[in-house]
């Protein structure tokens, strides 16, 4: 499943890049260059990061599945042992 961004997202990508480069690297890098390292990161590192917060999502799911039980339970028949 290919990384798609919106515009915005990916022109504001662009603008960090470009600013990295030249803050750390003293190199001014055009959009062409920063875009195509951007593109390489989407399609190289991606599907890495994605995975990993897949995996993270499914842990913190079951973590709150497993808290159900504790968290949702109510005991039966306790009206009597109120009084």
């Amino acid at each position: 499943m290919a990384i798609k961004l919106n515009k915005d997202i990916e022109q504001r990508l662009l603008e960090s890049i470009q600013r990295y480069c030249a803050a750390n690297l003293d190199e001014e890098v055009g959009e062409l260059k920063a875009k195509l390292l951007l593109d390489f990161c989407l399609r190289e590192i991606g599907p890495s990061v994605y995975n990993q917060a897949i995996l993270d999502a499914q842990s913190a799911m079951q973590d709150k599945i497993a808290e159900i039980e504790t968290v949702c339970y109510e005991s039966e028949f306790a009206y009597w042992k109120k009084k």
